[in-house]
């Protein structure tokens, strides 16, 4: 895991301004780089406006515009319209040779780099929505071409959180499955303990207030503390306690055997995508 490093001089493009590219401008503001460094595309009108009021940064209505010059160019496009937002810019990226950081999920560093022209210095991220509070996780790949920028992208994907290097690119789908995709679980065992603290008796206000500084505590200890999560969670299980009784109630339930299930679900549903856009 990388720790927070300063990002290189010289232009970043951002292609596409929705919530993961404006989070990641956001982050980058915050840590001094300057506004006019950064420049963005995207074509609805209120999002351009919301960007430069903001942030200050230069916003643009076509791709090319905005990634005339930049050394770095941040692919922020739904995974459907990569393909052709990159053709558009494969003749730019033959003359410039950037780095191509890309943050879609299930679109390959070689589908990335044979659409944008060929030998183009490609690093695929998975970040994920904690981001938007500076708070994420990102695990990148690098291809051979962008072997020795590794940190650019490094220092980009810092300003949102943490990295990890991912050296084998077939393990960025069980990266999308544990951390993409992760919140969504954390999510889904709130609603669960909220229901069910409600179905015990307790009011929606004081079980939402319970099982969200519940997760909040029990988050910090887990990234604060030098001991893996097994030997946290045996610490508050007392023998023939309540917090037993529960856990018991899990594990006979195949607990474990779900969340292995899930996780294998969406990596191979990370892999489809990538099949899907060939």
């Amino acid at each position: 895991m990388s720790e927070p490093s300063s990002f290189p001089i010289g232009p970043v493009a951002f292609i596409g301004g929705g919530n993961m590219a404006r989070s990641l401008i956001g982050g980058l503001v915050a840590r001094g780089v300057a506004a006019g460094d950064i420049r963005v595309v995207e074509p609805v009108a209120a999002l351009r406006e919301a960007l430069q009021r903001d942030f200050g940064v230069a916003c643009f209505d076509n791709a090319q515009a905005a990634a005339e010059g930049a050394s770095v160019w941040l692919l922020a496009v739904k995974p459907q319209v990569m393909r052709e937002v990159c053709a558009s810019l494969a003749e730019q990226a033959r003359a410039q040779r950037p780095l191509a950081i890309s943050i879609a999920a299930g679109i390959t560093a070689s589908q990335l780099d044979r659409w944008l022209g060929g030998e183009v210095a490609v690093v695929r991220a998975m970040p994920n929505t904690p981001a938007l509070l500076g708070v994420g996780i990102t695990g990148l790949y690098a291809n051979a071409a962008a072997a020795s920028r590794f940190d650019q992208a490094a220092g980009l994907l810092d300003a949102v959180g943490p990295t990890v290097r991912i050296d084998d690119e077939a393990q960025m789908d069980a990266v999308t499955a544990v951390s993409g995709s992760g919140p969504a679980y954390v999510f889904l065992l709130a609603e669960a303990m909220q229901q069910a603290g409600q179905i015990q008796g307790l009011s929606s206000e004081a079980a939402r207030a319970l099982v969200r500084q519940t997760l909040l505590g029990a988050a910090t200890m887990l990234t604060q503390s030098e001991e893996p999560a097994e030997v946290l969670r045996t610490r508050v299980t007392s023998p023939g306690g309540t917090t037993q009784a529960a856990i018991e109630t899990f594990e006979a339930g195949g607990f474990r055997e779900l969340v292995d299930s899930a996780i294998a679900a969406a990596t191979r549903r990370g892999r489809e995508l990538s099949a899907a856009n060939e």
